[in-house]
């Protein structure tokens, strides 16, 4: 065993419940590594290298503007872009601060979009509705379309007749979205999505998504997402199959994400940097998860958590303790964990600056949807197929919390 110098609470390897890995362990998990094939593995695209996102002169952007248009929501400006699109150009919309309350659906079919605010702060533009996976399809309708947002023949049409029209009794968690990105190539910046169910909520289960992306090579950077339950779903096609056919490829940089439970979940291969994490008590839902990642058995790199910050609020301490995550045991609802079948998420948090509100001596949960005891390999093989893929390196307990 060997004490990582600095970090005197951290010692390699770890034990069952908080596994470390060792560096040359650790060598291998790199955005490189994480980026080096997504799409269809059928025919899988080569490796992505996001770069930072920098917007055009303003003449080349769309303008949403609620007051002065000529677009006055972010919807009717993703509409126009889909229906106008000759190319695989990027499309550029931009978005004046203010609050744009309603839904923001992009199709799979569209063309590579950035959505970015243009205030000087992430605060200055502000997406949002109050939605939630107990919602009626009629309560949904009455959110999301009274005023005939979305008519036949939309490019969203499609998405949002889904969910108006299913006849389901609840609507479900992938329809509460604020924001939902299906296609490839999407980018958001300099922005807030906020799903406003928030503390109105008992701490019950109330999954409440305020932002969703479904394809590959999305790119998150600078945004506040806020939310309780299930705030970030980065989703990826087909994952409820629990072996891998589609990776999603998602970057997210510089970003404010506030939760409760499972608040970044999801089968994508995900980096995060410079994150900041933030848990909250307010619901009293007497639990906190962080990540819940759904990674296929098959995919070696789910979420790679470098350089960021966890804390929690002024209620977690002695008697309540929040959780890093916990794996998310997607479509193994009936069956139960399947080794070698059913997902099995990957996460690491590396290099990170953890507060004392997060549990120490036991940060990984039990899995959701089966409730499989977390338990790590020990072993010379960290992706066996048996045991939880969820573990550390080189992280900094700290002594102070959140406000």
């Amino acid at each position: 065993m060997t004490k990582i110098p600095g970090n005197p609470d951290e010692i390699v390897p770890g034990d069952i419940p908080r596994p470390m890995l060792t560096d040359s362990e650790a060598a291998r998990y790199t955005p490189q590594n994480l980026f080096a094939r997504g799409g269809w593995l059928h025919s899988p695209d080569g490796p992505w290298r996001p770069v930072r996102i920098t917007p055009p002169p303003a003449e080349r952007a769309r303008v949403v503007d609620a007051q002065r248009g000529p677009f006055f929501t972010v919807q009717q400006a993703v509409n126009a872009a889909v229906d106008g699109a000759d190319s695989r150009a990027r499309v550029w919309i931009a978005v004046t601060p203010g609050v744009y309350r309603g839904v923001v659906y992009v199709p799979a079919n569209a063309p590579p979009i950035t959505i970015y605010g243009t205030g000087n702060a992430p605060e200055a533009v502000r997406l949002e509705l109050t939605l939630e996976a107990r919602f009626t399809p009629q309560q949904y309708q009455a959110a999301v379309n009274a005023c005939g947002e979305f008519q036949p023949g939309d490019p969203a049409w499609a998405a949002y007749q889904r969910i108006a029209g299913s006849g389901a009794s609840e609507i479900g968690t992938g329809a509460s979205a604020v924001v939902w990105a299906q296609s490839d190539d999407f980018q958001l910046l300099n922005l807030s999505v906020v799903n406003t169910l928030l503390d109105s909520a008992d701490g019950q289960a109330h999954q409440a998504v305020a932002l969703r992306t479904d394809g590959d090579r999305a790119q998150l950077e600078r945004l506040r997402l806020i939310s309780r339950q299930d705030t970030l779903w980065l989703n990826s096609r087909g994952a409820a199959q629990g072996e891998a056919s589609y990776i999603s490829r998602v970057r997210v940089k510089d970003c404010y994400i506030e939760g409760d439970v499972d608040y970044v979940f999801g089968a994508a291969s995900a980096l995060f940097e410079a994150v900041h994490f933030h848990t909250v008590s307010t619901r009293g839902a007497g639990e906190a998860y962080v990540l819940a990642p759904s990674t296929p058995y098959d995919v070696p790199f789910g979420f790679l958590v470098q350089q960021c910050r966890f804390t929690t609020d002024s209620d977690f301490g002695e008697t309540l303790s929040a959780k890093l995550g916990r794996a998310w045991d997607h479509g193994a609802r009936e069956t139960g964990y399947l080794a070698g079948r059913t997902a099995n998420g990957q996460a690491l948090i590396r290099d990170s600056c953890i507060d004392a509100g997060f549990d120490a001596k036991a940060p990984w949960g039990t899995a959701a949807t089966t409730g499989r005891p977390f338990a790590a390999s020990r072993g010379a093989v960290r992706d066996d197929v048996r045991y939880n893929r969820l573990v550390e390196y080189h992280n900094r307990r700290t002594q102070e919390k959140a406000r």
